[in-house]
C-alpha cells in the first residue's frame, strides 16, 4: 500500500505540473484545475479514466511497461523520473543494507586517502569514511552514531550551512536522490522514521519533500568553505560495490589545483 501511495502521489503531482498548453491543448476560461486534468491525460496516454483515477487512488491494479511509457511521455518526464516511475510500478523489491562494510571495502575507503571518501546506506546512513572526509565534514566518529547522516548533518547540523558554499544547490540534489530511493523503498521504517524527523525539524526539508522532485546521482561540482583551509572545491563520483550492492563509494577528487595542494593537510 505504501508503494501504490507513493506511485498515486508522484504521479498527481507530475499532472499538476504539466499545463494544456505543454501538450497541445487549448484552456478554457473557467479552467480551475492546476496542471492537466485525469480526464485529459487518460485520454493522452490512451487508457480509460476510471482506470488512470484508481491509479492516483492507490488502488491495487496491475500496470505494463507500454502504459508506464505513455504516461511518462504524457507528464513530460526526465529520464530520472522515467526511471523511478517504473520503480514504483514494478514492485522493486527492497534488500536491507549491511550495517557494516566489508572488510575489503574499508580498505579501499582507506587507500584512496588524501582524497575524500565515504561509503553510505541507501538512507545515507555513512558506515564508513577516510581521514580526509573527517578532515572536510568532521570526524564522524565523534558524532552520536545516529547523527552518522548526511541528510541529518545537510539538514540539521547548523555547521553545515557555513561549511557547503552551495548549500542550496547541494541540500537540494541531495535530498531528490534521498526522495527516488526513499519511494522505491517505500514501507521501509528506516525511511519513515527519518522522513518524519526531517519533515519536522526543516522547513527547506519539508518543502521540497513536499514537490516530489526526483534524480538520480549525476556527476557534480561542490564547493566547500573549509574553516582552516579556506575554499576546496570538489567533483564527486559514485560508485556501486558488487559484493554490498545496497552501499554507494562516493570520492572527492579535487577540481582545482589549489584544492590539489590542500589535500595533504586535509588529511593531516
Amino acid at each position: 500500500m505504501d508503494r501504490r501511495r507513493a506511485l498515486a502521489d508522484f504521479l498527481r503531482s507530475r499532472r499538476e505540473r504539466v499545463t494544456p498548453r505543454d501538450v497541445g491543448i487549448l484552456p478554457g476560461p473557467r479552467r480551475r484545475t492546476p496542471g492537466l486534468r485525469r480526464e485529459e491525460v487518460a485520454q493522452l496516454s490512451g487508457i480509460s479514466v476510471t482506470w488512470y483515477t484508481w491509479l492516483e487512488q492507490a488502488r491495487e491494479i496491475t500496470v505494463s511497461h507500454q502504459v508506464l511509457q505513455s504516461l511518462a511521455r504524457v507528464l513530460l518526464l526526465s529520464p530520472a523520473e522515467t526511471r523511478h516511475l517504473f520503480a514504483l510500478a514494478e514492485e522493486t523489491p527492497v534488500r536491507e543494507a549491511p550495517a557494516v562494510p566489508t572488510p575489503g571495502l574499508q580498505r579501499l575507503v582507506d587507500a584512496l586517502d588524501p582524497h575524500p571518501a565515504y561509503l553510505v546506506t541507501p538512507t545515507w546512513d555513512l558506515v564508513a569514511w577516510n581521514r580526509a572526509e573527517a578532515g572536510l565534514l568532521g570526524d564522524p566518529a565523534a558524532w552520536a552514531p545516529a547523527d552518522r547522516n548526511l541528510l541529518r548533518f545537510t539538514f540539521l547540523e547548523p555547521r553545515a550551512r557555513a561549511l557547503l558554499a552551495d548549500w542550496p544547490d547541494q541540500a537540494h540534489a541531495l535530498l531528490e536522490q534521498y526522495r527516488a530511493s526513499a519511494d522505491r523503498h517505500a514501507g521501509d521504517p528506516r525511511f519513515g522514521t527519518l522522513t518524519r524527523e526531517l519533515r519536522a525539524a526543516s522547513e527547506e526539508f519539508r518543502t521540497w519533500w513536499d514537490a516530489h522532485d526526483v534524480a538520480d546521482f549525476r556527476p557534480a561540482r561542490r564547493r566547500f568553505d573549509h574553516p582552516r583551509l579556506g575554499r576546496l572545491s570538489f567533483d564527486y563520483v559514485k560508485l556501486h560495490a558488487a559484493d554490498a550492492p545496497d552501499l554507494s563509494l562516493v570520492v572527492c577528487l579535487p577540481a582545482d589545483d589549489e584544492t590539489a595542494g590542500r589535500l595533504p593537510d586535509l588529511s593531516a
